[in-house]
């Protein structure tokens, strides 16, 4: 049943007492494209069409953009900026080109899918004998940003899973199953060097080369318990001979402080008693040239005159003791003369 307008109206003019007016107004900004007419319709179909649909795109540094026409790879990336596509004939891929790792541990962690961080469990291998082993490294990388279209056309968005992590786990199950398991912790820095060399060499291999390793590095090398505990027991067996020998290397130095000191002190006692004998040989030698110069010197005038002098002491003896016992001692020029008195008060000796 059709609403009559005319009751509403009438209604509305008989409770108001006036004229009509309409229970709703429309806005004045309804009414400006009310009269553009179908352009304004259009304008504002523009404009939610923007909105829900968003045919553009900003690229943040560190990324590229994939544009892709109708399942078709652009070969030439978007770099970072804002950049327009057709929503429905087009979309844009956003790739990560930062630096990325793969962490093998041996407890995995949770990590979020856009933090470009990768954790697996840790590489299992059996050494040259078959023993099992665990790596654990860390492996850095990066997409070429240049090559990234042509990556993701070939390889597809799990391109680390396809190009970096098969390569990892294969080389380093090559290189550590050359090694018994007792010497990996010794060869540690060489299986390092083969590893990252390997890895770098197979993924540069590659057509195009579209990723680039940074660094790798092995982190732990784990062991069987058997394994641990023999290595064990060689370290200790190790560090007790060098104890021992750097016992024997010391008491061996001490010996030779000893001998050494003893040595310098024998050869300090024969040159003193060298010195000593120098001296007396010395003192001889001058001793016996004195000698020579004084028996050279006694000419008989000077005898002559020793014997006056001392026949004059004689006399002067002699009158003081006048019964005194006089001895003549010969065997010289001057001899010896012992004045004996009476008196044992009065004794006198001359010497000359």
């Amino acid at each position: 049943m059709p609403i009559d307008n005319d009751y509403f109206k009438n209604k509305q003019q008989n409770n108001s007492g006036g004229g009509y007016q309409p229970p709703f107004k429309p806005p004045e900004f309804f009414n400006k494209f009310s009269s553009l007419g179908g352009a304004g319709y259009v304008i504002i179909g523009l404009i939610v069409l923007l909105i829900f649909a968003k045919p553009f795109v900003i690229i943040e540094s560190g990324e590229v953009g994939i544009k892709v026409t109708t399942g078709k790879y652009q070969p030439q990336p978007l770099t970072p900026g804002f950049h327009i596509y057709m929503p429905v004939v087009q979309k844009v891929i956003t790739v990560d080109t930062k630096v990325r790792l793969i962490n093998y541990k041996e407890v995995e962690e949770q990590t979020t899918s856009n933090s470009g961080i990768k954790t697996y469990r840790a590489i299992n291998i059996l050494d040259a004998r078959g023993l099992p082993v665990s790596i654990e490294l860390t492996v850095q990388y990066k997409l070429d940003p240049h090559k990234a279209p042509n990556t993701i056309a070939n390889w597809g968005l799990s391109w680390e899973e396809k190009i970096v992590n098969p390569v990892v786990r294969n080389i380093v199950r090559n290189v550590v199953g050359r090694f018994n398991a007792e010497a990996l912790p010794v060869k540690r820095n060489e299986i390092a060097v083969l590893i990252e060399d390997g890895i770098r060499a197979k993924i540069e291999a590659n057509a195009d080369k579209p990723v680039t390793i940074e660094s790798v590095q092995l982190r732990e090398i784990m062991l069987p318990t058997k394994i641990k505990e023999q290595i064990e027991k060689v370290q200790i067996a190790n560090q007790e001979a060098e104890r021992v020998k750097y016992e024997v290397q010391r008491a061996k130095q001490e010996a030779e402080k000893k001998a050494a000191l003893a040595e310098g002190e024998a050869n300090k006692n024969r040159i003193e008693a060298q010195g000593r004998a120098d001296a007396v040989a010395i003192e001889a030698q001058a001793q016996a040239k004195a000698n020579i110069l004084i028996a050279n010197s006694l000419t008989p005038k000077l005898l002559h005159m020793q014997q006056i002098a001392v026949q004059g002491k004689f006399n002067e003896a002699l009158k003081t003791n006048k019964d005194a016992k006089i001895f003549l001692t010969p065997g010289g020029s001057t001899p010896n003369i012992w004045v004996d008195s009476k008196s044992n008060k009065q004794n006198t000796v001359l010497t000359q």
